[in-house]
């Protein structure tokens, strides 16, 4: 339309054969040193299918690797965010060669949660601080929602994990005391799953506590993605999003040094 002429559905096709051929090939790359820290998510987009619109699911995972770079080390399409699905986004991932993790962030996805501890039983699993606290607050009246929020912002401020879990057993004794009892329960029950980020170093604990990381990657995509509507199918949507993060991991984002790694050397220099 820019330049007064027409493009032939033919020519649309094999231009995004191309495309599609580069991205696939950087999905498949094999991935080169270790990644101490990885975030996990998936993000749920609109296809057509038979006339119909349905969900799928598409999985991203980033890291952060040996020297403080971050890097996007896997796409792939989920039908659901299920343990097969997770599982056999792991499997793709250590295949390609994904190792050294000591830490996998995300939300509580039963799914993930259990692939995880297969494909890397030496990795700890901290689940995102963020959707934590608005787990707990299904449960909280709306009035209640900052004085708790607090309460549970307390636990995280701790100088370490002994301290944060005494913060927590007081957290639990307040909220039962102000007759908040499910919400009590959610704290009592998953507070700890929430604490594995005091095991590294404390210059990294804000980065690790929750999966804002890759939830800014997500907001940008949705923003891009959300104008599309409902995809062809699969492939389409999971090439769109692969195409974005590929040109984010471009930028400043993957080029400039995100954390300090020499910290968490010294850790396991000593360990070892």
């Amino acid at each position: 339309a820019l330049w007064g002429t027409k493009v032939s559905p033919s020519t649309v096709s094999n231009l995004n054969k191309k495309v599609y051929g580069r991205i696939d090939k950087w999905l498949k790359e094999p991935i080169q040193g270790d990644y101490p820290y990885v975030f996990m998510d998936g993000i749920w987009l609109k296809r057509s299918w038979a006339g119909e619109v349905r969900n799928v699911s598409v999985l991203v995972a980033i890291g952060v690797d040996e020297f403080g770079y971050r890097q996007v080390l896997g796409v792939r399409e989920g039908a659901k965010e299920d343990k097969e699905s997770w599982m056999a986004f792991l499997r793709h991932l250590k295949k390609r060669g994904l190792s050294g993790v000591r830490l996998f962030i995300s939300d509580k996805c039963l799914g993930l949660v259990e692939s995880v501890a297969d494909f890397y039983p030496e990795a700890l699993w901290q689940r995102c601080v963020v959707h934590f606290y608005r787990n707990v607050f299904t449960a909280v009246p709306k009035s209640k929602v900052k004085n708790v929020a607090a309460m549970l912002k307390a636990i995280h401020a701790q100088e370490d994990r002994e301290a944060a879990q005494e913060k927590v057993k007081a957290v639990v004794k307040k909220l039962k005391k102000l007759r908040m009892a499910n919400a009590a329960k959610i704290v009592e029950q998953g507070a700890e799953e929430t604490l594995n980020y005091y095991d590294f170093p404390s210059q990294h604990w804000r980065s690790l506590r929750t999966n804002n990381p890759l939830e800014r990657l997500m907001r940008e995509i949705r923003r891009r993605t959300r104008v599309v509507g409902a995809f062809p199918d699969g492939q389409s949507a999971l090439m769109l999003v692969a195409a974005r993060l590929r040109h984010i991991a471009g930028t400043k984002w993957g080029t400039r040094r995100y954390m300090n790694m020499n910290r968490l050397q010294e850790i396991a220099q000593a360990i070892a």
